[in-house]
């Protein structure tokens, strides 16, 4: 932060959306704005008793507040631990209290009484921004070790209560130079479009700082503001999970923004379908780069802009250059043996991207790591003869249909294509014969009569073996989502459940 202040000055660094208002009218912050106001945050928590190893608590949407709070907690050698803002009081609670903290900042009617708590209001000005805890004066400045936490990121919590991962100054150093090296001044225009306390600006505002170019933070994603940035600032790369992806495309006016200035795509945060992959690629008229990884790894695995564009469809690229991947037996964790080419078993991880650990849960971080030191993801897949990861689902999303295993995301690879549909998944539901057999949740394409499940099977028949193709259909509006923009499946399987099928 200080070398960013020093070199790019009154700079633009963020501006921060404020609902209702032209981004014209939006709270700009330079580079000596963030370094000085978070200098008096990092002095106003120093007096509240916040020192080296502290953790402080982020129950904040995105905005100047976390982001000036996050600075001024790592200056003071603390622990920032985020908590979706966007979670449930009960989820809310259950993370909060996982982290134990020293203080929580929460936006009005996020606080909580489980731990020492002080509200946030939205500030409209730079000069009231964490007015609460802010005072003018000088912060201490205290001797730190060289490798330290500096945040807690929180699991999805798609198979538990969130698990918070150690990320510190090792990390967070291997990331930003898989990301740009060790250059400076990159520039660039982009836009945030997920929780502060996603994995995502968590580990990479380092870098972001180092390019020196002006980001814009969205207080809530929408895919009308999200195409109307694009063109209207000219950007030059559109990023974001593949539900971000699929709403632009979805916009029924998405062809009147003028987009030619887009000449990439980048799409990370969950498994791009094919279909969605090869639309985004056509529509928007840009190269497709996917990111593979998960809260507890780190970074991954990527495509690049200049592979074949098959590359970026069928796979989820190689491992980058400081990582180490293997396929391992994911029904025997003790086996250090990897799998052959074409064979599927677990996706492991290994760099100095990895997080420390989980906080406070010594079992659960002995289960997330293997003997050998490598992340276990949960995601299942295998390497291809040309040395690329295909993924096939979570470990816990596969399902048994007569005695055969079926991976929910190879099947929902092939229907995705089909031409009516523009999004689906596949879900499990008991059947007193087969066990369980796979329903097609379905999201019909505008303008498009609803797809038959004889159609779907039929289009899939080529590409998946029978005993893979669905056996029922359910049509949706959308497919619901968890507070981290992914695909809710438990969420998807008690609907099926309860409400039954289409036909």
């Amino acid at each position: 932060m200080r070398a960013a202040a020093d070199r790019f000055g009154d700079r633009t660094a963020y501006i921060a959306q404020r609902v209702g208002l032209p981004w014209a009218d939006g709270l700009t912050i330079t580079y000596r704005d963030l370094d000085r106001v978070s200098d008096e945050v990092a002095a106003g928590l120093s007096r509240l008793g916040i020192g080296p190893a502290n953790r402080v608590a982020l129950v904040l949407p995105p905005g100047p507040e976390y982001l000036l709070a996050y600075l001024a907690i790592a200056k003071l050698g603390a622990v920032t631990a985020g908590v979706n803002d966007r979670l449930t009081v009960e989820e809310r609670s259950a993370v909060i209290g996982r982290c134990d903290p020293a203080l929580v900042l929460a936006a009005p009617g996020l606080e909580t009484d489980i731990a020492p708590c002080i509200t946030i209001p939205r500030a409209d000005v730079l000069t009231t921004v964490l007015g609460p805890v802010r005072v003018d004066e000088r912060p201490p400045t205290p001797t730190l070790p060289h490798d330290r936490d500096v945040a807690i990121v929180f699991t999805s919590g798609t198979t538990g209560v969130p698990k918070g991962a150690r990320y510190g100054t090792r990390q967070l150093a291997c990331i930003t130079t898989t990301d740009i090296g060790d250059a400076w001044d990159l520039g660039g225009r982009t836009f945030t479009g997920t929780s502060f306390a996603h994995l995502g600006f968590m580990t990479k505002l380092p870098g972001n700082l180092r390019r020196g170019g002006v980001n814009f933070i969205m207080e809530r994603w929408r895919a009308d503001d999200a195409l109307e940035l694009l063109a209207d600032q000219r950007m030059t790369t559109v990023a974001g999970v593949p539900t971000q992806i699929a709403l632009m495309l979805r916009r029924p006016d998405f062809e009147r923004h003028d987009l030619s200035s887009v000449q990439y795509i980048v799409v990370g945060g969950g498994p791009v379908t094919p279909g969605l992959a090869e639309e985004a690629r056509r529509r928007f008229g840009a190269k497709l780069q996917t990111r593979y990884s998960c809260t507890e790894a780190g970074i991954g695995l990527g495509t690049g802009f200049d592979d074949p564009e098959e590359d970026a469809v069928v796979s989820v690229g190689r491992p980058h250059p400081v990582v180490t991947l293997a396929i391992r037996n994911a029904d025997d964790p003790a086996d250090p043996s990897d799998r052959a080419i074409g064979e599927i078993g677990e996706v492991c991880l290994r760099s100095d991207a990895c997080m420390h650990g989980y906080w406070d849960d010594a079992e659960a971080t002995r289960a997330a790591f293997t003997a050998d030191g490598f992340v276990r993801t949960g995601d299942l897949g295998y390497v291809d003869d040309r040395g690329r990861v295909r993924l096939v689902g979570r470990s816990k999303e596969m399902y048994v249909r007569g005695g055969y295993n079926v991976y929910p995301v190879e099947v929902e690879a092939v229907l995705s294509q089909h031409p009516a549909v523009a999004a689906v998944a596949l879900v499990p539901r008991p059947d007193p014969v087969m066990g369980e057999i796979g329903v097609a949740v379905v999201v019909t394409r505008a303008g498009s009569p609803r797809p038959t499940l004889a159609t779907l099977r039929e289009f899939a028949a080529s590409s998946v073996a029978p005993y893979k193709l669905p056996e029922a259909i359910h049509f949706v509006d959308a497919l619901p989502l968890t507070a981290m923009e992914k695909l809710d499946r438990r969420a998807l399987a008690v609907e099926v459940t309860a409400t039954g099928t289409d036909r």
